[in-house]
């Protein structure tokens, strides 16, 4: 019986996190009289902007920032664990694959120990394990390998939100014929965006389809905002009314939009737990492996349309035609 599990993630973003909602869950539904711990690299979402999905786990606290990625860590993570009274985990979960990283998690006591780094090197059981951009899927898959047993996929559900975030989003979005855009990145260190000319553009075709642009923009992007409040009359911005504003909130408006279109982002994730149609644009990054897995979802991708990683190339027509 896993009695102590503990996963790791490596990620930074709000997105990454967001991403692991799915997988969590799965693993607590299966594990039901099991701890599940969660150790973050950086900081831990799920206590702070992410509280109110509630995704309940337990935080391992080892006062280490960015875990993993300080060769320092190997010497003290151990020793770091006890002080949190915890002599050794039934289960570790190493949810990336940097071996620096791998290689210091592994100093934390354990039974078992299940890492997809260096094609499963590090893994305590040996055992014919399947590799997939869905990390998901691969993860579940092969922990149901490494400990003979079968783990079900569960899918995040509205319900988990509080109610006061559906009142909100309703009164925000009272009507129908919504159109969710997302338009902004957060890693800046790849070009994600897509001109926003081009979503202008956009937001006029739907204007004139008698759809309503929702835009959700952070509300200290001044320049941005007031571009678009120029240039597309009926363009709203919900999040910007509420005192409840959060990624929940987010979610919740979601729900409430006959689609949405975005970049590769953290809000796409947010969207994609409202499980609506979805178009997304792909560049730099792995559509894969990153793009939300829903029931209704378009993926407008340039590496597979024009063999380039540049999402400018994406076309308002190519969007538009989607809608």
């Amino acid at each position: 019986m896993q009695k102590k599990i503990l996963i790791y993630n490596s990620g930074g973003g709000l997105g990454d996190s967001v991403q692991l909602f799915s997988f969590i869950l799965s693993l607590q539904n299966h594990f039901k009289n099991s701890e599940v711990y969660y150790l973050s690299a950086h900081e831990n979402h799920f206590e702070n902007e992410l509280k109110e999905y509630n995704i309940n786990m337990k935080n391992l606290n080892l006062n280490l920032k960015y875990f993993g990625f300080r060769w320092w860590h190997y010497l003290v993570a151990k020793k770091r664990v006890f002080e949190n009274g915890i002599e050794s985990f039934d289960l570790i979960i190493d949810l990336q694959s940097k071996l620096r990283n791998t290689v210091i998690l592994n100093q934390i006591p354990s039974s078992s120990f299940y890492s997809r780094t260096l094609n499963f090197y590090f893994c305590s059981k040996r055992r014919d394990y399947f590799y997939s951009n869905d990390l998901d899927y691969m993860t579940i898959k092969n922990l149901n390998i490494f400990l003979e047993t079968s783990i079900k996929r569960i899918h995040y559900s509205l319900e988990n939100i509080d109610d006061k975030y559906k009142k909100e989003a309703k009164r925000l979005l009272p009507n129908n014929g919504y159109v969710g855009f997302s338009i902004t990145q957060g890693n800046v260190y790849r070009k994600k965006s897509w001109s926003i000319d081009k979503f202008i553009e956009l937001a006029k075709k739907i204007k004139n389809k008698n759809k309503v642009p929702v835009f959700f923009i952070k509300e200290d992007e001044f320049d941005l905002i007031d571009k678009i409040k120029n240039q597309v009359d009926n363009a709203l911005f919900p999040e910007h009314n509420s005192k409840l504003s959060c990624p929940a909130l987010v979610t919740a408006l979601s729900a409430r939009l006959d689609k949405a279109i975005s970049i590769d982002n953290g809000i796409m994730h947010m969207m994609g737990l409202a499980n609506i149609p979805m178009i997304l644009l792909f560049g730099p990054t792995n559509a894969e492996k990153f793009a939300p897995k829903i029931d209704d979802v378009t993926i407008i991708d340039t590496k597979e349309i024009y063999k380039s990683s540049d999402i400018s190339k994406i076309g308002v027509g190519e969007v538009f035609k989607h809608i």
